[in-house]
């Protein structure tokens, strides 16, 4: 499988698809290993999607509108 574009709730559910027949245990050996080797692809493809998403909220705009990496432990030493 080329990792070809695919939303999260495409390759999930099909994730998903793939963990349901292989649970099952009716699936010939040669096409619980393709199976196996799609839902690895496919996962992935998930990881590399939720890390991308929490890059993007876990950044927040500085005094100066610059976007910065958000440091909890910066906010927790702060007193006002």
């Amino acid at each position: 499988m080329t990792k070809k574009a695919v939303s999260f709730d495409q390759a999930i559910q099909e994730l998903e698809d793939i963990v349901r027949q292989l649970e099952q245990g009716d699936v010939p050996l040669e096409d619980a290993i393709s199976l196996y080797k799609k839902g690895m692809e496919l996962s992935s493809v998930c990881h590399d999607k939720l890390q991308n998403a929490e890059k993007q909220l876990i950044s927040i705009m500085d005094e100066n509108g610059e976007k910065t990496p958000f440091n909890q432990s910066d906010k927790e030493g702060k007193t006002e």
